[in-house]
């Protein structure tokens, strides 16, 4: 597989749109919008050249609504999981052996279907069953997604291009083969651009895929497989799944030819699908690649030195936008006694000016928590902050879930470095603030460095350059994604590649050519021009 002599367009970021008031883009959304609310969708499986219905359906609904229905999906049998192992294994043939070129070919061409016909589109089905503002969608399930199909095919011909040394009687190259057998991809609800990401860079590879969607997501999820479709994606080689995720799982994870899995989602599953593989490893062809982005509990240190206004946006944007429930939002955050009053007073101004309510109107900053159980999850540590010693509730803490999920930005203030909000993953609007004593900066590093079990994001604030290098270092296996004055969300494609260790997964980088090598296997070849004919060397002598 050698890059060749075809040229392929350097990759370049899609720019943000605006959507400034009267603007086109802001435009072609409002009727959109307009034209889905009331669209019901009946999602199937798409198995092979099959959309399967099976009968067994569950509701979608709106967050911010969640009383009005957009959709149902139907809900897979493990015969049809095993269908569905069968039908990408018949593709996996014709897949693999297509030239490289056609098979980026596909992708580049979902991306400008993504970036043209079908942005308003996206965008709006992220708004609408994930409410996400329409700048949350817009820098995800358009700009992120498609740079990450434009980038992949880039280090796609990267990689193909790595070949070894040669001779004049010697010629040596690798191939870059696919995995022996099926991906397992597992999406979360939180990024559309992620669920578009995990099965397709590993079927860019050559690979066929069984893919299941978070149940909060299939409304979206639906319409990037038509779009991949479009594009021209041969039948089989991704196919979707829905239904009860413990049998999904066994089915696919008991099958001799499971060949990797690319998961984002929690902690806990990805340590439970991790145990399972471990179970069955006896029974593979061969050893399952294991790729997971899972939970995170990310910070932000303030130093002595940093700018107030900087921090308090830092939090206010890392940990409020698209309701913290980002993987990389800021949970926890260790201010300095002499910057706080400065800090709380900033913070409890942008936050009384945030609006919350539908993403329809775009004047709202904040909107709704994905689910009744998000919701209820919140509300109790809320609750419990309120009542305990050692923690207050000083900003928001209110919640009303009657039309929506609706819970306001809050900061919980605690005496307690290792209150319970400062190591529990939440994954919604809430952070939780420690002040530390200015003389406390060493210890206070350590602290951020064992505080959590995870490594996913964090950053640092500081005009201090000392201190930037000091907690670079200190941090250097606390976040995977790092920060210097900035908050720690907001990863790009082709600048900050992506992804946490520790209880964080394993820092396999999507949007980076390390995350591709992960589905291919590499085959070296030697070829011998002149082949010897006698065994004897020359320190043999005669």
């Amino acid at each position: 597989m050698l890059k060749g002599f075809f040229h392929v367009p350097k990759a370049v970021n899609e720019p943000v749109k605006s959507y400034a008031l009267n603007s086109p883009e802001r435009a072609a959304v409002d009727a959109a919008y307009a034209a889905m609310w009331n669209s019901k969708i009946d999602v199937p499986l798409y198995i092979g050249n099959q959309e399967v219905r099976t009968g067994d359906t569950k509701t979608m609904s709106a967050p911010h609504d969640h009383k009005h229905i957009v959709g149902t999906y139907h809900q897979a049998q493990k015969s049809h999981i095993e269908d569905a192992i069968a039908t990408a294994l018949q593709a996996k043939t014709a897949w693999a052996n297509m030239a490289w070129e056609q098979r980026a070919g596909i992708f580049l061409k979902a991306a400008e279907l993504l970036a043209g016909p079908y942005r308003a589109k996206i965008n709006v089905a992220t708004m609408i069953a994930q409410s996400k503002t329409v700048y949350q969608a817009e820098i995800d399930a358009s700009c992120e997604l498609i740079d990450f199909l434009r980038f992949n095919v880039q280090y796609m011909t990267q990689i193909y291009s790595e070949q070894p040394k040669s001779t004049s009687d010697m010629w040596n190259r690798v191939e870059y083969r696919p995995l022996e057998g099926f991906v397992y991809a597992i999406t979360p609800f939180n990024f559309t651009a992620i669920a578009g990401n995990l099965p397709t860079s590993a079927a860019l590879m050559g690979n066929v895929v069984v893919w299941k969607p978070a149940a909060t997501q299939v409304y979206s999820a639906n319409l990037l497989m038509q779009i991949f479709k479009e594009a021209g994606l041969p039948n089989g080689v991704i196919n979707m799944v829905m239904g009860d995720s413990g049998m999904i799982t066994e089915t696919l994870l008991a099958s001799p030819d499971f060949a990797g899995v690319h998961f984002t989602g929690s902690t806990g599953v990805f340590n439970d699908i991790w145990a399972k593989i471990g179970t069955n490893i006896s029974k593979y062809k061969t050893y399952p690649r294991i790729v997971g982005e899972t939970g995170g509990k990310d910070f932000i240190i303030a130093h002595p030195s940093a700018n107030s206004k900087q921090v308090s946006t830092g939090i206010a944007r890392g940990a409020f936008e698209y309701q913290g429930q980002k993987c990389s939002a800021a949970s926890r955050v260790y201010v300095p006694q002499s910057l706080w009053p400065a800090v709380k007073a900033e913070l409890e101004a942008d936050l009384k000016s945030m609006k919350m309510g539908s993403p329809e109107d775009m004047s709202n900053f904040i909107t709704a928590v994905i689910s009744e159980t998000s919701f209820d999850k919140l509300a109790r540590f809320i609750d419990q902050a309120k009542k305990d010693t050692d923690a207050e509730v000083i900003i928001g803490g209110n919640y009303d879930k009657s039309k929506g999920y609706f819970i306001e930005p809050t900061v919980i203030l605690t005496t307690n470095p290792k209150y319970t909000t400062m190591e529990t993953e939440l994954f919604g609007p809430v952070v939780t603030i420690y002040v530390y004593e200015d003389a406390k900066w060493h210890e206070t590093l350590k602290l951020v460095d064992t505080t959590s079990e995870y490594a996913l994001t964090g950053a640092v604030f500081s005009q201090d350059r000392y201190a930037i290098e000091e907690a670079t270092i200190a941090l250097q296996n606390a976040a995977g994604n790092f920060y210097i004055n900035d908050k720690p969300t907001g990863a790009v494609v082709g600048m900050q590649p992506f992804g946490g260790a520790r209880g964080s997964g394993t820092n396999d980088k999507a949007g980076s050519m390390q995350n591709l090598l992960r589905w291919t296997s590499a085959r070296t070849i030697k070829e011998t021009f002149v082949t010897p004919v006698d065994y004897r060397y020359p320190f043999l002598g005669e």
